[in-house]
């Protein structure tokens, strides 16, 4: 099993339509082979900050198999213009305790 983390930093103002657009880019991670359902939880510090919670089966098949899809551009295109800065993605998979 490989975990995805990063930070969402939503632009000021803009959380609502933001979340908006979550809800409608979820369902195209969930479609891919190998992915579970996200979830999106919000900070309890700062209104504008959200942490994705993406877990699939392999990092292939959302790295190399989602990204390489038409579902990740529509997934950038709907989600992409909320971000400030853009999040940095790392994948976690080997455990060690």
């Amino acid at each position: 099993m490989i975990g995805e983390q990063d930070i969402w930093q939503i632009r000021p103002g803009q959380s609502g339509t933001s979340e908006a657009a979550m809800a409608e880019a979820r369902p195209l991670v969930a479609r891919q082979a190998g992915s579970r359902p996200i979830e999106v939880r919000m900070s309890d510090e700062d209104a504008e900050r959200y942490l994705p919670l993406i877990v699939g089966d392999r990092i292939e098949s959302h790295r190399d198999g989602f990204r390489q899809e038409c579902e990740c551009r529509q997934w950038r295109a709907l989600l992409h213009p909320y971000h400030d800065p853009m999040p940095v993605v790392n994948f976690y998979g080997r455990s060690i305790l």
